[in-house]
């Protein structure tokens, strides 16, 4: 499976695209997750050429902050288990979200 697919690409703001207090409005385009623990990135922001991306981070705490997409697919878990991209998760805004893993 590819983690990172053309319409991720397309669909996915530049980083810095919601510069601004209020994450009512942040819509989170994709999920990685890791399937052997609870960690979870929720993406909204992207820059696919350095790897960096932005997002609501969900393992000890939830917290927003920036992860590299190129260490992501180095993490190897249990029996060579890799990190993963939700196949069934479709874009949500922050407030939607809150209400799901809360």
């Amino acid at each position: 499976m590819k983690l990172i697919t053309k319409e991720i690409i397309k669909r996915t703001p530049k980083l810095g695209a919601y510069a601004v207090e209020d994450t009512k409005d942040v819509v989170f385009t994709f999920k990685l997750f890791t399937p052997w623990s609870n960690w979870t990135w929720y993406i909204s922001e992207a820059n696919f050429e350095t790897g960096r991306l932005f997002g609501l981070c969900c393992g000890f705490e939830n917290e927003w902050g920036y992860v590299d997409l190129n260490e992501l697919m180095e993490i190897r878990g249990p029996f060579g288990l890799k990190v993963e991209r939700d196949l069934h998760f479709d874009p949500i805004t922050y407030d939607d979200l809150l209400k799901k893993i809360a």
